[in-house]
C-alpha cells in the first residue's frame, strides 16, 4: 500500500535525504517503496534543540535523516533521554521517556518523533523555567 503525501504549496520534504519543494500549487505524491520522510513541519535544525526534550527529539529526527550515522546518533540520543529521565520524577513524563526508548529500540523512529513532542509539550506547561 503506497503512502500518500500532500504537500501544500511551496511545502518542503526530506524523502531519503533529497529535499524536494513543491511548486505553486497543493500536490500529491505516492510513494510507493519504503522512504525514509520527513515534512519540513518536523525538520528541527541543531540551533533550535535548546531544550532538553528538544534534545532528545534531534537526534530521532536525525535517525530518520541520516541513516548513515544512525550509531552515533542513537549513542547522542541514549544519552539525553537518560539525562531527562534522570532530572524528572513525573510519572506520566517518564512513562513517555520509555515509549520514546520502546520506538527508537524498534526503528520506529517517526513515532518516536510524535511522543517527542508531546514530551516537548509537557516540557513547555510543567516545566516552564526550562522550555
Amino acid at each position: 500500500m503506497a503512502l500518500k503525501l500532500t504537500l501544500k504549496p511551496h511545502e518542503k520534504a526530506v524523502i531519503n535525504g533529497a529535499v524536494v519543494t513543491n511548486g505553486d500549487r497543493r500536490a500529491t505524491l505516492s510513494i510507493e517503496t519504503h522512504a525514509n520522510l520527513l515534512r519540513e513541519s518536523d525538520i528541527m535544525h541543531p540551533e533550535d534543540a535548546v531544550t532538553p526534550a528538544a534534545r532528545i527529539y534531534l537526534p530521532v529526527m536525525l535517525m530518520i535523516m541520516d541513516q548513515g550515522e544512525t550509531r552515533k546518533h542513537f549513542a547522542e540520543f541514549e544519552r539525553r533521554l537518560q539525562e531527562f529521565a534522570g532530572a524528572v520524577t513525573d510519572i506520566d513524563a517518564l512513562q513517555l521517556c520509555a515509549k520514546i526508548g520502546a520506538k527508537v529500540a524498534n526503528g520506529q523512529h517517526y513515532k518516536a518523533l510524535s511522543l517527542c513532542r508531546a514530551l516537548m509539550e509537557f516540557e513547555k506547561t510543567r516545566l516552564p523555567d526550562v522550555a
